[in-house]
């Protein structure tokens, strides 16, 4: 089960399907909650800057149509994601960020909050190589001002994740 760090005014047990896949599979984590402030230029930067975490341990999730398949992508937030690699990592040849109001449906998460992990529908998913250089990561835990630690490891196994590089460098 997971232990929860609540940040100051925050709630102190958020549940989410994130969280809710974690637990059923037994995967140790930690909850990690901040008062997210909506001007925030770059959600995954102010999750990096509030927690005292570099940013290249923290991951955003985004969604792309690759060839007319939805898949999730997850890069670390100090970089973007190369849909050119994405594609090629994917066995296709195009890749197109995804319609955000498709990937809301298609995960049952807001935008800023989207988790890799217990989303409404599997999709392909694709980690950028560069979390397995770490013994944790960061990823939302669904919803904005709540990101989960875990190890990549488990993140790879939970999501039937391929890993392959698919950032671009800031």
């Amino acid at each position: 089960m997971g232990k929860h760090k609540p940040a100051a005014g925050a709630p102190a047990n958020v549940s989410t399907p994130a969280t809710a896949a974690l637990a059923a599979a037994g995967v140790p984590f930690t909850a990690h909650t901040y008062a997210h402030d909506p001007a925030a230029a770059s959600y995954g930067m102010e999750a990096a800057d509030v927690l005292g975490v570099a940013p290249e341990r923290v991951f955003k999730t985004l969604m792309a149509d690759v060839d007319g398949t939805l898949t999730v992508a997850v890069v670390p937030v100090n970089g973007s994601l190369d849909l050119k690699a994405l594609a090629h990592a994917s066995g296709h040849k195009k890749a197109a960020m995804a319609d955000p109001a498709l990937a809301r449906r298609r995960t049952g998460y807001v935008l800023g909050g989207i988790s890799p992990l217990g989303q409404r529908q599997h999709s392909p998913t694709v980690v950028d190589e560069s979390a397995l250089r770490f013994e944790t990561i960061y990823v939302s835990g669904g919803r904005r001002g709540f990101d989960v630690q875990l190890s990549p490891a488990d993140l790879i196994a939970l999501t039937r994740a391929t890993t392959a590089r698919i950032r671009h460098e800031a």
